[in-house]
Order: structure tokens, then sequence, then C-alpha cells
């Protein structure tokens, strides 16, 4: 029978089993003695119904190539139907690419021509034939070896599966993520996704780009372990794959749904069907707004060049893929169109240095450079392609302004860095210590606080730490990448240490003050004052012009000077450090238009204009733009000589151009922005001088995406970053440097390892703002550290991480369960500190790491940290060196390692806190059997506490003495002693931790009351301590108690009611922790006790149970296990009377054996199916296909001749059950051949009982008379037990039955009952030995018989019991 469909309620598996044991062969006397009586075993078993539920793989659409879609059309002249429009550049932001670790590159679209599908039937193929799932597969793979790592691939396929059960944290990881999970194939290494919305494809493939995905699925998939293993975690990397043409046809899908959106014009494909229609003129490549009309053929469209709307033919349009785009140009409209000032270009680089000019130029206006051919020009800045100016300097003439691009060749000039850079480092840094405000010193003191411990004047109870996970395996097993783990570093450093100055050994703090005298030097310059002018309104006064000199001589001078600054910035700092003693802004208005005055009489241009961008700026203030305007526009006509003052002109430039395109002054602004976009992207530095420069830097950011400028774009868009993050608007900044990101990444040049700017830390702390715990941890994992003063540093990061890694699980920070995933960034904090010599912070730093490693249950790694912990205490004081060797003494006494504790703590004792060392010194001498002295040592702890007043310290030195005297078997003083410190605690409770000692404490006192053979006592301890667990939700404590109660009420104190209570809370522990196969050990015994029970309804609840297990099982992949839990399902419905599911379940168990080549499982399963039926009460015949077609030949290929006796032996009994007395003597037969081939004496007796018993029943006495013979002889010597006199007893009166009755021989008849008559002498049996004595009785000559009747006897061939050995 085939096995049945794996699937039901699943996905991949029928419902759960748990696996149960079949009888064992026939033996023992008892059976041998009951079946000369009569024989019949019960026993029992079931099976179920599944339906397959394998989701449908997606079909994939070819139409992205190159992050480009193109309509399938019929080709006309001119048309572009493959490769890109004149003036793209391939973005890099594709739908999934980049580092993403995306599938290779789709094969381009075939070019399109005569009988491609027009553009209507196009549109069917995306909405009705391709299914809107998308699968998302992953890869763990080896950065070394350029491989898989199949280990880690197994152990994230296994965590996938146990997820599978119970996906609410894989929905909510993706919903994260901005898709939505439709389901997991685990045994594809996959899952499968779907969108909704054009944002949700927009969001999921920009975190596809970053590698966010990737690094969300480490931390879903990968266990604590695989994080404490640093080397293995930077040698490991989890690759996603996306098929992206699957993606883009989604994405157009959706954004054909919309009906909105924005494409290129493809005007060749078109032009000959436009004739006769008013349709809109377009030019090659141009940007169009689109919307629906209700036709598919024709769409309402909008030219962002010209503003002209009209129909346009679906042939016409080539919708812009990228889904920033498409959300950039919707929501940053502007009121008139593309200006067409900039140009597109096929060059990724901004470069800076000098170019040479190509052509004579004389300039038009004052602000432009004039030049000759040849003549060397010296960039400012930066220069970018595709702009009309940049910024020059004459070297013939010195003179500086704007030079036309086309008019210079850059070739000479120098980029700013390998691959795509569009910022200078000194601009790095606003970006970067955004995350940086006030955090550093807030991790360093969090990290101080994970750190402490209270070891110096808490004690600890013997081998209890309740924050450690203790593993299951011996001490010495150290993690994989424990090698790299430093002890100590070499006495030759920490010496070199020891002799600096105390400066480098301060505080943690210290590794961050200034380094160099330039940092000292503009520490300083920041304290200089600054000229300022007091505001006099006297009107005696305000016609003297010796009242304004000074300020006029101050704003008059014609180059740029650190103290204009103010003037420029966004916060309008000049009101306070320039200007005081006004009340309010109208006074100072009022005296700068005094003064603007003054500057016009005496013709001081500078101070002229200055003041008029003052007057301008407050007129911004107060939102009196066209007033602002007026001021600027004097400004400007006044300004004949500009370059002295970059920044000037460049806020002049800028302002001006803003409020333009703020009041829709298209010709002005057009006029005007040639020159703007050159001052406001090309000078690195520049400050923002006014809010809505935003505007004007969202129109320029358009223009670039118009015309394909990917340099302008980096910049503009970088530029935007940095404006938002000045505002605070952190809400706003996020899809613009999560573009920028995906820039940095996408253009990386060759060799290079990261972007130019690294805004992963900025991301992370946005997206912590946002509550989004994944990304945010994603983010700061990918970030690098740099040595850019003020950005974030190593120490940052690994606080940021452990702060933020339980927000995972909806958790805070706990000191008690700190985050496994931080500890490689801990261990390069670490390293960082190293390297700077920053010894506290390097302490701090392997106290938390030991801790770590401690309460995940690797106490190798936590001895290790905690020794150099001790070595770098005892350089900072005596105080720190006690702690750190305190701290490592009790690791030691944890790891099992007495010896080592003693030799640190001997020596230690005579301290003001010498409790605790008395407590720990106490430990150790007991581990190493010396009790006496151990006693001694907690009674000075016990003196100690009582001194210092300390009731729990009181308490827990009581517990010890009363678990020193549980272990030397002194039950009643160790109750005497628990009991003390049990109300000790009692009377301190109220914290957790306290309570968790308690619950330890009980627990011991559980096991004295044990001991005294007092179990109400012991309930009531072990209730209570589970009582504590339950407080607290402190699941790993419930967990260890509930464990005890289920060993207490199954072996010691049996009680199956409770004992299935507790198996309960045991399973949904196990299930909360996550731990599939512990939960699975559970409900696998707890299935074992509602059997047990026996009722209809447990048995019910035992085949949930059992269905639970094979899920479980087959989660994990444990293919013996969940085999035989199919098996136990099977033997369920068996009980149940669901016979028609039975057999399906056991083939089912055994075709999973089967195709894992276990053919030893198969066979005992095949034998325990047997079993089902030949212990039943029903179709017991049924036993023979799976013992005779099944186990027996698996028997023989493996060569298991015990086991294929064991079978005939069975198919001998149940075929003598069932009346098959022919079968019955053949496989008897063959059960006797096997036995004297295995030369086991009580096997062969059996097989020769069952072969008499046939003979018997065909009624062939003689055989059968001779086979029983043999039985006998096979007999021991001396009679080992009663079981075996009563056998013995009751063949001989059979065999004396036989020879009286069938074979009449009265002779050996009365033999055979004097022989059975003697056993039952030994049983003292008085019964049976009357019995006997009447059947001697009736028989002739017999002992006992009548005198003088005469007896008759036969001879007969015995060839078995005379030495025969050929069956």
């Amino acid at each position: 029978m085939d096995s049945p469909c794996p699937a039901a309620g699943m996905g991949r598996v029928p419902p759960a089993t748990s696996c149960g044991t079949s009888p064992g062969h026939l033996s023992g006397w008892e059976n041998l003695a009951r079946d000369l009586d009569s024989s019949a075993h019960p026993l029992c078993s079931p099976g179920e119904e599944c339906e397959s539920c394998w989701p449908r793989s997606p079909e994939l659409l070819p139409r992205w190539h190159r992050g480009q879609w193109w309509w399938d059309t019929t080709s006309a002249p001119g048309t572009h139907p493959q490769g890109m429009a004149p003036g793209n550049h391939p973005h890099p932001q594709g739908m999934a690419s980049g580092k993403a670790g995306l599938a290779e590159q789709s094969s381009p679209t075939p070019e399109a021509g005569h009988g491609s599908p027009g553009p209507s039937v196009a549109l069917l193929p995306l909405r009705d034939t391709f299914p809107p799932e998308i699968s998302l597969s992953f890869s763990v793979e080896s950065r070394s070896s350029r491989c898989r790592n199949s280990q880690l691939q197994e152990a994230a396929r296994k965590k996938l599966w146990a997820l599978g059960s119970d996906d609410r944290g894989v929905c909510a990881l993706f919903k994260e993520l901005s898709a939505r999970l439709v389901c997991t194939q685990a045994h594809e290494d996959r899952f499968l996704l779907t969108f909704k919305t054009l944002e949700e494809v927009w969001k999921f493939s920009t975190y596809l780009t970053l590698g966010y995905v990737g690094s969300c699925l480490e931390q879903l998939l990968f266990a604590q372990e695989f994080w404490l293993d640093c080397a293995l975690v930077e040698d490991t990397e989890l690759r996603v794959t996306m098929d992206e043409e699957h993606l883009a046809t989604i994405y157009m899908d959706l954004l054909l749904q919309e009906g909105n959106f924005f494409s290129r014009a493809v005007p060749g494909a078109w032009k000959s069907e436009q004739e006769g229609e008013e349709g809109l003129q377009l030019c090659r490549n141009e940007l169009i707004h689109v919307k629906s009309v209700g036709q598919d053929s024709r769409w309402e469209g909008m030219s962002l060049l010209t503003g002209q709307r009209g129909v346009v033919p679906m042939p016409a349009l080539q919708p812009i893929a990228q889904p920033f785009y498409q959300w950039f140009l919707k929501n940053y409209a502007v009121s008139f169109g593309v200006s067409q000032e900039v140009s597109g270009t096929s060059s990724q680089a901004i470069v800076k240095g000098r170019c040479m000019a190509t052509k004579d130029h004389r300039g038009a206006t004052w602000d432009e450079l004039s030049f000759s051919k040849g003549d060397p020009i010296e960039i400012i800045g930066f220069f970018i392609p595709g702009l009309p100016w940049f910024v020059g300097k004459s070297l013939s003439t010195g003179s500086i302004g704007f030079v036309p691009t086309q008019h210079v060749n850059p070739e000479a000039c120098e980029p700013l860095g390998k691959g795509f850079v569009f910022l200078s480092e000194e601009e790095k840094s606003p970006v970067l210590h955004v995350p940086c405000n006030g955090d550093e010193q807030h991790f360093v003191t969090l990290l101080g606080e994970l750190a402490h411990t209270d070891i110096t004047s808490v004690y600890r109870l013997a081998g209890f730490e309740p924050t450690a996970a203790f593993p299951q395996v011996p001490p010495e097993a150290a993690p994989h990448g424990s090698k790299e783990i430093q002890v100590l570093q070499s006495w030759e450093e920490i010496n070199d240490w020891a002799t600096s100055s105390t400066s480098e050994l301060s505080s943690p703090g210290s590794e961050t003050a200034p380094a160099t005298l330039e940092d000292v030097l503009l520490d300083k310059l920041d304290d200089l004052d600054y000229p300022k002018f007091f505001i006099d309104l006297n009107a005696g006064h305000m016609d003297d012009a010796d009242v304004f000199d000074p300020m006029l001589t101050f704003l008059n001078q014609d180059s740029f000077v650190p103290s204009f600054q103010s003037f420029y910035d966004l916060s309008f700092s000049f009101l306070h450090s320039t200007f005081y003693g006004f009340s309010d802004e109208d006074e100072l208005v009022l005296y700068l238009e005094t003064s603007r005055n003054w500057a016009k009489r005496t013709r001081s241009v500078w101070a002229h204009v200055r003041l008029c961008f003052l007057l301008g700026k407050l007129c911004i203030k107060k939102v009196k733009l066209s007033q602002a305007r007026v001021y600027f526009e004097e400004a400007m006509s006044v300004l004949d000589r500009g370059f002295g003052d970059l920044p000037l002109l460049a806020a002049l430039h800028v302002s001006l151009a803003s409020i333009y395109l703020k009041q829709n002054m298209k010709h002005k602004f057009s006029s005007l922005l040639g020159k703007t976009v050159t001052l406001l992207v090309c000078l690195p530095g520049r400050s923002f001088s006014w809010e809505n420069e935003l505007e004007l830097l969202m129109y320029i950011l358009r223009e670039s995406i118009a015309v394909g400028n990917a340099p302008l774009e980096a910049r503009v868009c970088f530029l935007i970053v940095q404006l938002f993050l000045q505002l605070g608007r952190t809400e706003e900044v996020l899809p613009f440097l999560e573009h920028l990101q995906c820039l940095s990444i996408t253009w990386l040049g060759p060799g290079t390892r990261s972007g130019p700017l690294d805004a992963a830390a900025t991301l992370g702390y946005l997206y912590d703002k946002k509550c989004l715990p994944n990304l945010a941890l994603a983010s700061v994992r990918s970030f690098v550290p740099g040595s850019t003063k003020g950005t974030p540093t190593p120490i940052w990061r690994a606080g940021f991480i452990l702060q933020n890694a339980p927000k995972l699980l909806g958790k805070q920070l706990d000191r008690s369960s700190m985050p496994a995933v931080a500890c490689l960034y801990l261990k390069q904090a670490l390293q960082s500190c190293c390297d700077s010599r920053a010894v506290p912070m390097q302490r701090t730093l392997c106290a938390v790491l030991s801790r770590m490693f401690l309460q995940h249950g690797l106490l190798h790694g936590a001895v290790c940290y905690a020794a150099r912990a001790a070595a770098l205490g005892r350089l900072l004081g005596e105080e720190e060196a006690f702690e750190s060797s305190l701290s490592l003494g009790w690791l030691h006494l944890l790891q099992q390692q007495p010896g080592l504790a003693r030799a640190i703590l001997q020596g230690m004792a005579s301290k003001t806190q010498g409790g605790a060392v008395h407590n720990l010194l106490a430990m150790a001498l007991s581990g190493e059997g010396r009790i006496q002295e151990a006693a001694e040592n907690f009674l000075r702890a016990l003196h100690k506490a009582k001194e210092m007043g300390s009731r729990r310290n009181q308490a827990v030195a009581l517990a010890n003495l009363g678990q020193l005297s549980l272990s030397c078997g002194a039950t009643q003083l160790a109750e005497l002693y628990l009991l003390w410190a049990v109300r000790l605690f009692a009377e301190l409770q109220g914290h957790q931790e306290l309570d968790m000692e308690l619950a330890q404490v009980l627990l011991w006192l559980a096991q004295a009351m044990v001991d005294r053979q007092r179990m109400e006592d012991a309930k009531l301890c072990y209730e209570l301590a589970l009582g504590f667990g339950l407080k607290w939700q402190n699941l790993r404590s419930q967990l260890h108690v509930t464990e005890r109660l289920c060993h207490f009420y199954s072996r010691v104190c049996p009680d199956l009611q409770a004992c299935i209570t507790y198996h309960e809370h045991w399973a949904s522990l196990a299930r909360q922790l996550q731990d599939r196969e512990l939960e699975g050990n559970a409900r696998q015994a707890l299935s074992q006790l509602y059997q047990a029970l026996g009722t209809p309804e447990a048995l019910r609840q035992s085949l949930d149970c059992t269905k639970q297990c094979l899920r479980i099982f087959i989660d994990l992949e444990e293919a013996a296990r969940a085999a035989e839990a199919w098996l136990q399902a099977g033997k369920l419905y068996y009980l149940l009377q669901e016979d028609e599911l039975v057999e399906m379940y056991f083939q089912a168990g055994i075709q999973t054996a089967l195709k894992g080549d276990n053919f030893s499982l198969a066979m005992d399963l095949y034998e325990k199916a047997g079993d089902t039926f030949f212990n039943g009460s029903r179709d017991r015949a049924r036993a023979v296909e799976f013992y005779r077609g099944g186990a027996v030949p698996l028997a023989r290929k493996l060569k298991a001749t015990q086991t294929e006796l064991r079978l005939f032996n069975k198919l001998a009994e149940l075929q003598i059950s069932l009346q098959g007395y022919e079968k019955a003597l053949e496989f008897a037969t063959l059960a006797a051949r096997l036995s004297l081939r295995v030369g086991d004496q009580l096997q062969e007796l059996v097989a020769f009982h069952r072969l008499a018993t046939a003979y018997d029943l065909l009624h062939m006495y003689e055989m059968a008379e001779d086979c029983y013979l043999k039985t006998l002889a096979l007999r021991p010597p001396v009679l080992q037990s009663s079981a075996e006199a009563l056998y013995y007893c009751k063949l001989y009166w059979h065999l004396g039955n036989l020879t009286l009755h069938k074979l009449k021989d009265e002779q050996d008849a009365s033999s055979y009952f004097l022989l059975a008559l003697a056993a039952a002498t030994e049983l003292g049996d008085q019964e049976l030995q009357a019995l006997l004595r009447a059947k001697l009785g009736a028989i002739p000559r017999a002992p006992g018989a009548p005198e003088g009747t005469p007896g008759c006897a036969t001879d007969r061939p015995r060839w078995l019991s005379e030495g025969g050995h050929v069956v």
C-alpha cells in the first residue's frame, strides 16, 4: 500500500504521532506454562487520512532586464524595444539587486517583432495569468570557502520547520519588511511572499538591495549558540535570492492597477498612429505623468517638460521601473516642468582638481570667468557632469567665476575617490553623528551596569546560577570559536600598561578625548569672541554716520570671515551672536534698514549686500516672502564681485531661487537656476540658510531623475538627507537616506568594501525610532565603525545591539538574559579598546562577555573572559581585582573545577567581605570531598552574615549547609537547615532573584522529604517551587521544577492524573521556549500516559499528542522518530476501532524508514505493526502480512537470525490460535531449525515446544512426544525457579495424558505422571499432587495402582530426544 499523503494541517505532513513499544517475543517460564493451558494476548493500534496542500509554484514572466521594463509591442521605425533609451543610466536601485545576493540576471527580453502581441494583450498575463506569489530562497554560505555551509543550512531549515507550526514570528518579520507571508516551504529553503501595494514592493526591494532581508533572516533562523561562535559568525552569510523578473511583473501589475504612474516616452512606436488625433507631442525619453482613462490602449498623459496634456497610446510608454522614482515624482510635484538646464551624462565620476580650457570664452556677466583655450583652470569645489556651470579659478589671472562645463576637458581631473563618490570626507560627520547624540555615554553606562556583580556582598547558592542555562554536555566542551578567546594579554603588555600614565587608564570615556593638537586648537577656536553690535535706536544717533561706522566696516569686508557664518545658518543665530540690545525683531529690522541706507550713501557694496541679505532672512522668518525677494534682488543687483564670500553668493542665489519656485515665477527661476544649482551642490560644506531650500533640492532631484544624471542625483539626495536631519524631520528623511545607501552600495568600485557614505548606523537609529527592531538591528550590524571623530564607535554599535536585540521578542534588555547576537560586536569593541589601551572599558567588556557566555551555558568561554577581567582588574585597583577574582572563582565552581577555585579563594578570606569568600571556599572544599572543612567554612560564612545583619546571606549559608548535609545522607540535619533557610527566605520575598533562590532551596528540601518517605511534604515543596516560577513567569525555573514533578509523580509517588497534568505543563513550557526537541519528548511521554488511562477520551488525547510529536519530528527531520510516531498513531487508531486508517499509518511509518534506507528500523516497524494485530482482539490474521511479508525478508537481508526466530515463533503461535495447524507446523519447523543455529537453549526450548504443540494439534502424537522430550532434554540440571518447576510439572502431565490416551502406553504414562508428581512436590502444591496420585492410581502397575492389573507398553522411535539434530 502507498504511504498516505503527508500534508493535512502542516503544509507537508499529516497529523503527528508518538511511538510505542511492541510486545516482545514469547519467552519466560510463565508464558510457556500459560501456553500449555491457553493463551490470548491483548494490545492495539490506529491511523488517519490527510490531503495534500502543496502551494502551487509561481510561474515566472521574464519582463525585467537590468532594472528596466519593456512593453511587448509591434516594432516600428525608430522604436527601441531593447537597450537603454538615450540619456538613461542603468540605475542601481533595481527591484532586487546588489548586496542582497539576488539570482543571476535574467536573459534579455526578446526584441519585439512582427507578430508580437498588442498592448491590450500584454496586460492579460500581468493581471490574469501570473500568480501574485513570489518565492524568496535562502542559502547559508561560508565566506572563506565560498560554498554552502550544509550544517548551518540544515540547522536553519530545522528552525524554519519549527516556526512553521506557529508562524506569527515569521509573519511579523515580513510585515516589518513590507511583505506578506503566504507560507513557508522549509523543505525547499524558501518563503512564499506576496505584495498588495506599490509601497510594499518598493520598501521590500530596498531592504533586499541593502542586504537587510538576509540579515533579518539570520536573526530569525540562527540559534543562540551560533552567535557565540564569533569566528563562525564572521565567516557566515545568509544569502537570499528572488526572481527579479517576477518581482518586476508584480510591480508592473500593481502599477497598472493603480492607473497613475510616471513613464518615459518611446515616440517612434506610435507616430504613425497619431494622425488625426489630438495626441501629446513627445520627445524621446521624455518624462510623462500617465493616468488611466478606462481604455487599455489609450491613456491620459502630461509632459513634465512642457506641462501639456493629451492622449498617449500604450506603445509610447515605458514605465519607470524604479519604485523610489515613482514615489518621489508623485509626492514631490512642482507647479512647472523640467527646466532642461541639467543634462544627462554617461560619466559616473564627480571630480575635483584642475582642468584645461578647450576654447576661448568671454564672460557675459561679472560672475562668469573669461579665459582662453589652453588655460589651466582650478575647480573650486566639485565638477559634476551634466551641470551647465562650475566655479573655477583661472591659474593665469587668479580670477574666480562661473565656467561653462562644455568649454573644458575634465579628463585630467581626479575623482573624489574610488567608485561612485559624491561627497567629501568632512561632509560625512554631520550625517553619521546623528545616532551618537548622547548615546555613546549612555551605552558606556549601560555596559557598566551589565558588567556589575554583587558577588562580593551577596552569597551564592551551591551550584545555582539563576541566569545560566547549562547545556547537557560535559563542561570541557567549548564553543567552536572559543579558540580565539585570549585569556590574558601577554604579561609584557600588562606591565607596559602598568607603567603608563594614569590618564590612559582613567575612565571608559578617555578614548573619546581629543587626540591631536589640531583637535585641541579647533575646540579652543569655538571659545573666541566674535564682534557684537549694540542696537541703539536713539533718535539722535540714527542720523549719525559714526554710530554705524563700526558695523559697516565689519560688514564691508570683501572676503568671508568665520564671524559671518552665523548669517547663513538655519537657526538665525546672528540674532544673538552679532547683535544685542533690542527688545524685539522689529527694532532690529529698523536698525538694519537704517544701516542699509548708510551703506548705500557710503557706497559700501559688501555691507549693503550683507545687510540686504540679513533683512531678507528676517522677512523669511516672518514668512514675508515678497518683501524678502525684494531685498535679495536688491542685493543681487548691487553685487558686482561676489566670489570673495562664496557662502554669501550661494545663500543669495539659493534663497532667491527658492522664493521664485515657491511663488511660481517660472521665467525668473529658470534664468537663475543654472548657476544656483552649481552653488547649491558643488560647494562642499555649505551651510543651509532656509528650510525652503528643500523645495529647491527636490526640484533639482526631479531634474536629475528626468535626464538620468546619476552623480547629480546622488549628490542632491545627500544634501536632502543632510537638511532633513538638521531640521529634525526624521520621519521624512528615511526614504531618501535608504535611496542614498542603495546608491552607495550598488555603485561600489572594484576593490572597495564600503560605499562613500556608510549611513547604516543612522538608518538603524531611525528604524529604532519607528519601532522596526529587526531592521534596526540588521542595519547597525552591517555598519562598520570608522575613525572619523563624532561618528559611531564599536562601543556604540555593541551597546545599540545589546539594547535592541531583546525587542525582537517584545522584551527589554535584562541583566539576566543578554542576547547572544551582540557577542561578536562586544568582542570587536573589546579589540578597539585594546588598541586604544582603555583598560577600564576592557574590563567592563570582558565582564559582560563572561556573563553572556555563562547565561548561555558555555562555561569555558565565561571562564576565559572572567580570567581576562581578573588580570585587568589587578591593574585598576584592589577593589576591582577582588571582585573579578571572586567572579572567576565562582565560575570555576560552576564548571566543577573546585581545585582551581580553591587556589584563587584561599588567600582572600581575610578581606572585609570575607563571608562571601568563605561561602565559595566551602563549595570548593566540598567539591574536593573535604566535607568537614567545607562545613566549617559555611559556618564561618553564616557567622559573618549574622555580624553584618544580612538575612539573605544567612538564608543562603543555611541552605548550603542543608545541601551539604543532604549530599552526605544526613537527611534529618539537612531538613533542619533547609527549613530554617526557607523561613528566612520567606521573610525576604518580593524580588525575583530571591524567589528563584527560594525555589531551589525548596527543591533540596523536597528531596530531603522524599529520602525520609514524607511524600505529602515533598509534594508541597515541589509545588511551592513551581509557584514561584509561575509568579515571575520564569520559564527556565518552571521547566526545571516541572521535570522534577513529572519524575516524582511517575516514579517516586505514582499518580497518573497528576503526572499527566505536569507533563502537559512541561510540553507547554517547551513550546514557549521554542525547544522543539524537548516539546517532542514531552508530547511523546504524554501520549503514553493518556494511553495508559485507556478511556476513549484519553485515547483521543493520546492520538492528538502523537500527531503533534509527528509534526515536530518531521520538522526536526528526525526520520526514525517520525516513523515510530506514524506507527504509534496507527496503534491508537486500532484501539479507537477506526480500522480503515490503521494500515495507512503503519505503511506511512514503514515507508519513512525505507526511504532513508533504514532497513533495521523498517524491520522493527513491520514487527510492531504485526504485534498490534497479534496482541489485539480483532483482525489478528492481518499480523501475518507484516510478519511474513515484511519483517522476515528484512531479517534475512540483515542476517538478524534472532529476530527471524522470534517472528517464526509468533507466526506459529498465531496460526495455532487461528486453527491453521498446517501453517503453524511450517512456521514452527522453521523456528526449530533457526533455534539450532542460534545456540541459545531457552530459544531452542521455546521453538521445540511450539513444534510439539503443532504436531499435537495435527494428531501426530509420536512426533509431538518426541518434540516435547526434546524440550525436556534442554532443561537445566537444577530447577531455577518455581515458574520453571510449574512448567515441567504441566509438561510431564501433558505427556502422561498424551501417551496414556493417544499412544496407549501405560508404562510411559506412569513414568511421566511420576515426574510431574516430583515437580509438584518441589512446588509444594498439595492439590496438584493429589490429582497426580489419582492419575497414577488409575494406571495398572503404576506405583499406587491396584495389584494384579495388567499394563501395556509400546516401542516408539525417538529421534530428536535421543540426540538427533536434523529437523
